[in-house]
């Protein structure tokens, strides 16, 4: 089964160095270019608010299944992509802003669609180059993607956190930090449950990571309160990521 994921995503591979796809149309972007080392900081989180921001959200009447289909409200299909034969059981949802549709791939990816011509505006990657050359074969985006001003923001499973231009489909930045997880983006910080089970606290402006801290069992989406951040029943401080006892 690997072997087959992996010829799925080398096709995906060569269609995005030619920076267009020829089986899909629009823009299409290449794997970020980093390696897995991390940029810690170990450094203390300033400025931060006491409660996160309400991000008005534009309802989305769009759905998207287990084969990368996405459908209107009418069932209509708008896009459909490379189906996954090792994807985990874990629904997502489109998201809408601008008359737009974006959504998350169980490849790996990030589609932009205009929904009523049903045009491909352009198509990114957002998963980590070791993952093409025997890394983990699961690459899928099921962390809830994060619209704020131009920007989206966007976590998979296949070890990358990343900050995209919502326009053209170009990255700003990439962390080596996977997840399954929804996440918290604040003005200068965003709060990721990793897979490897470490509460990061990620810098937006360049993705440098402030610091981590370890969470022990149970893991889930984080919620931020009071600059705490409460995993479960355990809280950290959000400024630092000591446990508060």
């Amino acid at each position: 089964m690997r072997k087959y994921v992996l010829i799925v995503l080398c096709v995906m591979l060569v269609a995005a160095c030619d920076k267009h796809d020829p089986i899909l149309p629009g823009f299409r972007t290449e794997i970020f270019n980093t390696n897995t080392n991390q940029k810690i900081l170990n450094a203390s989180v300033k400025n931060l608010p006491e409660s996160a921001p309400t991000r008005n959200v534009a309802e989305c009447k769009y759905t998207i299944d287990a084969t990368n289909t996405v459908r209107d409200d009418a069932g209509r299909k708008i896009f459909v992509g490379f189906p996954s034969p090792n994807s985990v059981d874990i629904e997502t949802k489109p998201i809408c802003d601008g008359g737009y549709v974006y959504a998350g791939l169980n490849t790996g990816n990030i589609v932009k669609i205009a929904p009523k011509k049903r045009d491909i505006v352009w198509m990114t990657d957002v998963f980590a180059e070791s993952n093409m050359t025997g890394g983990a074969a699961t690459v899928d985006i099921v962390a809830p993607l994060v619209i704020d001003g131009n920007d989206i923001f966007a976590a998979g499973m296949g070890d990358a956190f990343c900050r995209i231009n919502a326009i053209n489909g170009n990255k700003k930045w990439c962390a080596s930090v996977g997840t399954r997880f929804p996440f918290i983006v604040l003005s200068n910080v965003a709060y990721i449950m990793g897979m490897d089970d470490m509460l990061y606290a990620v810098r937006t402006s360049d993705g440098a990571i402030y610091w981590r801290t370890e969470v022990i069992k149970k893991t889930a989406a984080p919620i931020y309160e009071n600059k705490q951040i409460r995993i479960g029943k355990k809280r950290f401080d959000a400024e630092t990521g000591d446990q508060i006892k």
